[in-house]
C-alpha cells in the first residue's frame, strides 16, 4: 500500500466512523492522514495492522496521552517501537455486547432453542444475547426485555424504527461457542484491559457496560477455539447438538478477508444446515453492494439482507 492510499483509508474511517462519535479518534486519524514521517511508521506495519483503531489503541495501551495530535505526535515518534509491538502483538477485537440487541430481531424468530457459533468471537460477549436486559426506544414508546430470571446486570439500549422488529422474548439457547483467531478470555485481566482499550477514549458508556458484561460473562465463560474461519469453522459446526437450530453468525470480520477467501466463506454459508446471520459493512458482501456505504452495517440473513444497523449495535432500521 502506497502512502497516499494509507492517507485516504485514515481519512475515509474519521469520517465515516468516528467524526460524529469520538471528536479525538477524528483529529488523530485525520491528522495522520496529513502526516508523511507518522504514515511511514504505520506504513511498516502488516497490512491488517495499520487499522487506525487497532494503531490508536496500541498507542493508548503504551500510555499515549488523551490529547490533540500536537500532544500526541511527538510521544508517537518516541514511543512507537513500543506502539508497534502491541499493535502486532493484539488485534482488533472490539466485542461489542450491545451488537446483541440488533441481533434479536433474528434469533427470537428462529424456531428454538439455539445453539450459536460465532465466527471471529473475541471473547465471547455476544455469545450471551439471553443473559442481557434490552431497553429498544420503538416509535410506539420503549420496551424492555429481560432474562427469564430477571432483570440483567447489563443493560443495552437500542433505537428501532420499527416496532414490529422488537422480539417478545429472548431466546432460548442451550449451547454456545466460538472461533477465533487469537481468542481472548474474559477471566484474564489482560485481555479485558486490551478490550477497554479498544473503546474509543469518549466512550464511556460502553466502556461500563463492557465491564458488566464480562463480570457477567466471566462467572460463566465461553468456549472459543482457537482456529480459522476456513479450515477450522467445520469442526465446531459437527459439535453442535443436533436437536438444536444451528446459528452461524458473525459481525465486523469478513473485511479482513481476500475477496477470494471471503467468497469460500459465503459458499460454505450457502450449504450450511442451519441459519447464517451477518452483521458486516455495505460493501462486504456481495448481496449489499448496491447499499450506501454511510457507517451503517448491514444485518443479513442466508445471505438476504434485512436490516440496517449501527455498528455498535445502537440502532437498527428495517430495509
Amino acid at each position: 500500500m502506497s502512502t497516499s492510499r494509507l492517507s485516504e483509508a485514515y481519512v475515509r474511517w474519521a469520517d465515516l466512523e468516528v467524526r460524529a462519535s469520538s471528536p479525538l479518534y477524528a483529529d488523530w486519524a485525520l491528522s495522520i492522514a496529513a502526516d508523511e514521517q507518522v504514515l511511514g511508521l504505520v506504513l511498516r506495519l502488516p497490512g491488517r495492522k495499520r487499522q487506525p483503531n487497532l494503531v490508536f489503541a496500541a498507542a493508548r495501551a503504551v500510555g499515549a496521552p488523551l490529547g490533540t495530535f500536537d500532544v500526541v505526535r511527538p510521544w508517537l515518534l518516541e514511543h512507537w517501537a513500543e506502539v508497534e509491538a502491541v499493535a502486532l502483538n493484539r488485534s482488533t477485537q472490539t466485542n461489542e455486547a450491545a451488537r446483541c440487541a440488533v441481533l434479536l430481531p433474528v434469533l427470537s424468530r428462529l424456531e428454538g432453542p439455539l445453539a450459536l457459533l460465532e465466527v471471529g468471537a473475541s471473547a465471547g460477549l455476544c455469545l450471551y444475547p439471553d443473559r442481557y436486559s434490552y431497553r429498544y426506544a420503538t416509535p410506539d414508546g420503549p420496551v424492555v426485555l429481560d432474562p427469564v430470571d430477571g432483570p440483567s446486570s447489563v443493560l443495552i439500549d437500542c433505537a428501532v424504527d420499527d416496532s414490529a422488529l422488537v422480539p417478545a422474548s429472548l431466546p432460548r439457547v442451550t449451547w454456545r461457542a466460538g472461533l477465533d483467531l487469537n481468542p481472548l478470555d474474559v477471566t484474564d485481566p489482560d485481555d479485558v484491559a486490551w478490550l477497554r482499550t479498544l473503546v474509543w477514549p469518549e466512550h464511556d458508556e460502553r466502556r461500563a457496560r463492557l465491564d458488566a458484561a464480562c463480570a457477567l460473562v466471566a462467572a460463566d465463560p465461553p468456549r472459543v477455539v482457537r482456529g480459522d474461519l476456513l479450515e477450522d469453522l467445520d469442526a465446531l459446526v459437527r459439535q453442535a447438538p443436533r436437536d438444536a437450530h444451528l446459528v452461524v453468525f458473525h459481525g465486523h470480520v469478513l473485511v479482513y478477508l481476500d475477496p477470494v477467501d471471503r467468497q469460500r466463506f459465503v459458499d460454505r454459508m450457502g450449504a450450511l444446515d442451519g441459519t447464517w446471520v451477518a452483521n458486516e459493512g455495505a460493501r462486504v458482501l456481495e448481496s449489499s453492494a448496491d447499499l450506501p456505504d454511510d457507517g451503517r452495517t448491514v444485518l443479513s440473513v442466508d445471505g438476504v439482507p434485512v436490516a440496517r444497523t449501527h455498528p455498535h449495535g445502537a440502532a437498527i432500521a428495517r430495509l
